[in-house]
């Protein structure tokens, strides 16, 4: 009994093929045409005709005439710049190989931003512009101004001490305070030196409001 299906299977085989390739002959369809503009029936060259399914496509010649092999069923697209995309879908009921189509594509007004055109600038305006354009500094121009005297004076006011600075200057008053206890301590405004000290902060700028 094995054998006899064995047999039967291996008899149909080739009418099993020949029914899957007559069905796959029958859903290939030629589809051509011409493509032209909705508004003057003028030709329309380079249009993308593409099958949706596979990414598969053509292009329309210079009279806007194509053609392209596609399945019953496909959806095929219609893109070109400046109009409008068209989408298609063969008919699954369509009788025989061929279909022809008059594509009509619709114009797509694209908006683009605006451009303002200006003379070229006169050579005194290029020489007012580049003498007048500020060039940001390089490396080392940086490094320079951050180790200015004046740059540093600035930096030391602005920046908090550190736990170490904060700690030798507490040090340092309570070493002042226990070595004048008991007695008044000095006043500097009679100390020629603190007077020498106090004109050159004053030139400096140190006592300015930077507010």
């Amino acid at each position: 009994m094995k054998k006899f299906v064995l047999y039967l299977l291996i008899l149909s085989a080739p009418y099993a093929a020949q029914a899957q390739f007559d069905k796959l002959k029958d859903s290939v369809v030629e589809l051509y045409g011409v493509i032209m503009t909705a508004d003057s029936l003028k030709a329309i060259p380079a249009v993308s005709v593409v099958v949706k399914r596979d990414g598969r496509g053509t292009l329309s010649n210079d009279q806007g005439v194509f053609s392209i092999v596609v399945l019953k069923g496909d959806q095929i697209e219609f893109t070109s710049v400046g109009y409008k995309p068209k989408l298609i879908t063969i008919p699954d009921t369509l009788q025989g190989n061929q279909w022809s189509v008059i594509q009509l594509m619709v114009t797509d007004a694209q908006f683009l931003p605006a451009t303002i055109i200006k003379p070229r600038p006169t050579r005194e305006q290029f020489e007012r512009d580049f003498v007048n354009t500020k060039v940001p500094d390089d490396d080392i121009e940086i490094a320079r101004q951050n180790t200015n005297a004046a740059k540093r004076r600035l930096l030391a006011r602005t920046i908090p001490a550190d736990a170490q600075e904060a700690s030798n200057y507490y040090l340092k008053q309570a070493a002042t305070r226990y070595y004048y206890q008991g007695q008044a301590p000095p006043q500097n405004i009679f100390n020629p030196l603190a007077w020498a000290d106090f004109i050159q902060a004053w030139k400096r700028g140190d006592f300015r409001n930077n507010n």
